[in-house]
């Protein structure tokens, strides 16, 4: 917020040129949307409680994620692999899953700055809904693991360790379960299992 309120008093500089101005505009919109990320992840993992529950159709919803998330993984050379298994449903909150998913794949993107190849799959197991997320990045040893789910912990240097305590936040609430595995040098991989329910399109 501040960096946007100085780049807004530049603005207010009548000798500045266009792409100056152009430059401070599309500074001040970076720090709000990063802004509103933060906020948005703390107020969810504030209030981690589900309100709005419906049947969510897995395949759609993460369909809809890749949409969202491809530019920003084009941007970074990354190609997303999706393997998605139809007819499977899960009670949750829309909006709060997608934060969930898209911290997780957003997380996966980053830690691969070379670029590489993020695999999203979707099955069935037993009652479950089983939904991976797997990068080829830079991997994680024993003790980042083991802190990963500890309040504000980050492997980024830039970062608030929000994302994750969201990602575990929403993942609890929908009654649900995650695993982690890593290996430095080799990639992340992230597994979400989430409760089946019948597929109807009406609230819980």
């Amino acid at each position: 917020m501040t960096v946007t309120k100085g780049f807004i008093q530049l603005l207010r500089n009548p000798g500045l040129s266009e792409q100056d101005k152009e430059y401070y505009m599309i500074t001040a919109l970076d720090a709000l949307e990063k802004a509103e990320s933060i906020i948005t992840d703390y107020l969810t993992f504030a209030k981690p409680s589900l309100e709005n529950v419906k049947v969510l159709d897995l395949l759609t919803e993460l369909t809809s994620i890749k949409n969202f998330i491809e530019p920003y993984a084009a941007i970074n050379n990354v190609e997303i692999e999706m393997s998605l298994e139809e007819n499977i449903y899960s009670a949750g909150e829309k909006e709060k899953l997608h934060q969930c998913l898209i911290n997780i794949v957003k997380n996966g993107i980053e830690a691969m700055p070379q670029g590489g190849k993020l695999k999203v799959e979707l099955k069935r197991f037993r009652s479950n809904a089983v939904i991976t997320i797997a990068d080829t990045g830079v991997g994680m040893n024993e003790e980042q693991l083991e802190r990963l789910s500890s309040p504000f912990f980050t492997t980024k240097d830039i970062g608030t360790g929000l994302g994750t305590m969201v990602v575990y936040s929403v993942v609890k609430a929908m009654d649900g379960d995650i695993y982690v595995d890593s290996t430095p040098g080799k990639g992340t991989s992230f597994t979400v299992l989430l409760p089946t329910v019948e597929g109807l399109d009406t609230a819980i």
